[in-house]
């Protein structure tokens, strides 16, 4: 049975996934034939020139990550945007990798929503005062002081333990106070992944339900920085995505927001009249001296190499060349941590703590709090959690034996 529909809406939802039309025919499985490829007919669809059946508008709907009913519209629908698109690096990402990245905030703002509508549903829709409470203008010693505040974090404070227990201290703060922060970076499966290169996080900088995502591809131990730039982002009421820090001098407004969230960051995480302390000396253009001495601060700051080296940097204590082969040697360290994890994945923490790790307390506790209170139905629960209805039921089961415990890196 074929499907009335405007092949506008064909071409639009395959461009909109990052494929191309030979890349889409092989997805649906398309087959080619004596008279024409699978291309031609994917063309054909699109063209007018043939009615999809309802079986390949079920398998567009699966492969272009769309629901059904989105094939039934009128028209192609405006492009929903990512807000500011704050990435500096050089665009080196492809069609396909924005694609995932589109639908992986498409999929964001609507939790986003979701949540605020119930927490006005429950009376607790309070704006948050903190939520574009400050400007650039008013300096990097203002945000520092700000930021800390707010998460009651003395910056000054000696640390102990892991970036990835700082991480989890932070991230307990932020939703303390109203911040909704997850940890994504894929679209369900690692068939989807979506890599650090792509994106490092996402703000929204909403007043009543703020959220920050942070790519879970990216090394453990730079999410704290990931973090505070993100928060500095929520304070300045910008929503947003970020990408991997830039050492270029900042020619638009955009590049300029995002070097002064990273300057915020760096003073937080690393104070400048502190993190110094008994390092010994080197020189801008020693790289073994500088070695040593970016993991010492790493340590005993709780923070990643690649971030103090970037610190470093920024204030002209490392020459660009010597930043450079540190950023090298460390994305290669990166690169083989990651095989190795793939490697010994199936040992892994069980797919539940990942999932709660994953969402954070706040979503999963709202979640479990309104279900409970027969406020939300399991439909939108699962769309909340991003999971089936019938795996709603065992993940809160686990929270509520597990409330609050996160396992350290589960994702």
């Amino acid at each position: 049975m074929t499907i009335a529909v405007n092949p506008e809406i064909l071409v639009w939802a395959r461009e909109a996934a990052g494929f191309s039309l030979d890349e889409a025919a092989a997805k649906l499985t398309l087959s080619s034939s004596a008279k024409s490829t699978a291309a031609d007919k994917l063309a054909a669809l699109e063209s007018g020139e043939k009615a999809p059946t309802r079986n390949q508008l079920n398998d567009m709907a699966n492969v272009y990550r769309r629901p059904l009913l989105t094939f039934y519209m009128a028209g192609p629908p405006r492009k929903a945007g990512r807000g500011h698109d704050f990435r500096q690096s050089p665009d080196a990402r492809t069609r396909r990798e924005n694609a995932m990245l589109d639908t992986l905030l498409r999929d964001v703002l609507v939790r986003q929503q979701m949540v605020r509508e119930l927490l006005e549903d429950e009376e607790e829709a309070m704006p948050l005062p903190f939520v574009g409470s400050i400007a650039m203008r008013q300096g990097v010693a203002h945000a520092v002081d700000a930021l800390s505040t707010l998460l009651g974090f003395n910056t000054l404070a000696p640390r102990k333990g892991s970036p990835e227990a700082l991480f989890k201290r932070l991230r307990e703060a932020a939703e303390g106070v109203g911040i909704f922060v997850l940890v994504l970076g894929d679209l369900g499966s690692y068939h989807h992944t979506i890599p650090a290169s792509v994106f490092r996080g996402f703000a929204i900088a909403d007043p009543v339900a703020p959220f920050v995502v942070i790519n879970s591809k990216d090394a453990r131990a730079a999410r704290v920085f990931t973090l505070v730039h993100e928060l500095v982002h929520i304070l300045l009421g910008q929503t947003g995505v970020s990408g991997t820090v830039s050492t270029a001098t900042p020619t638009t407004e955009d590049a300029r927001i995002e070097r002064f969230c990273n300057d915020v960051a760096g003073e937080f995480l690393l104070p400048q009249n502190a993190y110094r302390h008994d390092v010994a000396a080197f020189g801008v253009n020693d790289l073994e001296a500088a070695r040593l001495a970016v993991e010492q601060i790493a340590t005993r700051w709780s923070v990643s190499e690649p971030m103090v080296a970037y610190r470093l940097n920024r204030e002209g204590d490392l020459s660009a060349g010597v930043y450079e082969a540190l950023r090298a040697e460390f994305y290669t360290r990166w690169l083989a941590t990651l095989k190795r994890e793939r490697d010994r994945s199936s040992s892994g923490p069980h797919p539940r703590v990942v999932k709660q790790f994953s969402l954070g307390d706040a979503l999963v506790s709202l979640v479990h709090r309104t279900l409970r209170g027969n406020t939300l139905s399991h439909t939108k629960a699962a769309s909340l959690l991003g999971a089936q209805p019938n795996a709603v039921e065992p993940m809160l089961r686990h929270f509520e034996s597990n409330r609050g415990t996160f396992v350290s890196g589960a994702n």
